[in-house]
């Protein structure tokens, strides 16, 4: 499965009503750590289809990045059932965001 560029118009169908655990990785284009994580980020979409992917541009969707309280990107969260189960802010290990899944 591929990366999911999310918007708040979709956001609740792709996010909160997944049946699947989400991770979700709150980005900017300008923001170099977040052009480091964007490959692992985009490997675990590719490796894991059990795992739905999800990218929230905070330049285009400063609303949804204020409804979960990003200060710092790269912001990772990983939700089921649309709830927060875990979080980390900064670049992170492959390994890392695999154990955030439970994996």
């Amino acid at each position: 499965m591929s990366v999911i560029n999310v918007t708040k118009a979709d956001f609740q169908k792709e996010v909160t009503e997944s049946d699947k655990i989400v991770l979700l990785d709150f980005w900017a284009p300008w923001c170099g750590p977040c052009r480091m994580l964007g490959p692992i980020v985009e490997s675990i979409a590719e490796e894991y289809p059990d795992v739905k992917v999800c990218k929230v541009n905070v330049d285009e969707e400063g609303e949804l990045a204020q409804q979960f309280g990003v200060m710092s990107i790269p912001a990772v969260f990983v939700l089921e059932k649309g709830e927060i189960i875990n979080q980390s802010v900064g670049v992170k290990p492959k390994q890392q965001l695999l154990e955030m899944l439970g994996l």
